[in-house]
């Protein structure tokens, strides 16, 4: 089984490496760029289980391992 995780800065919070990317797109012609955020894909492979569980199993690594909370949002998804 499969769980993506999808992390980002929370909105308000200073990403400066989103500013650079920013900056230099619309260096190279892309005005109408207004924001960018710069995040993490991670993904992480576990034995076959079931979905609850590998739900219940994302939850945790989320919180203990992968995702600074107090900067960071995150969503996750679980393929079969």
């Amino acid at each position: 089984m499969l769980i993506k995780f999808y992390i980002k800065p929370r909105k308000g919070v200073l990403d400066p490496q989103g500013r650079a990317v920013s900056e230099s797109l619309k260096s190279l012609g892309f005005s109408d760029v207004k924001d960018v955020k710069v995040g993490k894909y991670i993904e992480v492979y576990i034995e076959n289980k079931d979905k609850e569980k590998a739900i219940e199993e994302a939850k945790e690594m989320a919180k203990k391992a992968l995702v600074n909370d107090l900067i960071e949002d995150y969503e996750f998804e679980v393929v079969e």
